[in-house]
């Protein structure tokens, strides 16, 4: 008899399972106290804390890029989930690139929480993207739709109880999600996505936002880490 699903959609599903439950059973996380207030606060040409908001400039033109690359690909190819995970996570660089840099006018949680809603559409494209590509088009069209709503909802519980561990689960755990389907063989037909500088570059960016008042001083005040 046929089993429903395959071992790596249930591997899939166990995981998944285990990061939800993390997320509302695990420990209360308070964000760190400082994480608004960024080392390059220089206003230029009357915009407040310009470097940091144009830094976003570059994820709108790969969104935009992204967009326009799958508008022209042939019918059929690639695949509709992987094309509908691919223009999700496009349309997220898109809206995170506004979102963030409205936040940066003025760094305030409020702002935050937009940012983060804008990041969640990146999430849920760039998770559905990998789990469709290692696991299954199903797999894809699940896990970005599940991304898509429980991405916010951490935001929410966040904005509501200072609690920012669901937001984190999403962040890192979804991270640890694509690094254990970027080590499966890919399935036969589906997009080539070098998972591994996707992974390195996402490691890099927090790497330089976690050590942001370092980098604007070893860079002589030129640029910061956000």
């Amino acid at each position: 008899m046929q089993t429903m699903f395959s071992r790596r959609e249930i591997g899939l599903l166990l995981a998944a399972i285990g990061l939800l439950a993390l997320a509302v059973l695990g420990p209360t996380l308070a964000q760190p106290a400082h994480l608004n207030d960024y080392a390059d606060q220089r206003t230029l040409w009357g915009l407040p804390f310009a470097l940091d908001v144009l830094s976003n400039l570059p994820f709108a033109l790969m969104g935009a890029a992204g967009i326009g690359a799958l508008v022209r690909a042939p019918a059929g190819a690639p695949a509709r989930v992987e094309r509908t995970m691919a223009g999700l996570f496009f349309a997220g660089l898109v809206l995170t690139a506004g979102a963030s840099g409205w936040y940066h006018l003025a760094p305030d949680d409020m702002g935050l929480a937009v940012d983060r809603l804008g990041m969640s559409v990146a999430f849920a494209g760039l998770l559905g993207l990998a789990a469709a590509g290692r696991v299954s088009g199903r797999a894809g069209a699940a896990v970005g739709a599940a991304v898509l709503v429980l991405a916010p909802a951490g935001v929410q519980v966040w904005s509501a109880t200072g609690n920012v561990l669901p937001w984190a689960v999403v962040q890192f755990g979804g991270m640890g999600l694509i690094l254990w389907l970027a080590a499966l063989r890919p399935v036969a037909g589906t997009l080539e996505v070098r998972w591994g500088l996707v992974i390195l570059a996402y490691a890099l960016s927090k790497l330089l936002e976690v050590n942001d008042p370092g980098v604007y001083e070893l860079t002589g005040q030129l640029v910061s880490g956000a």
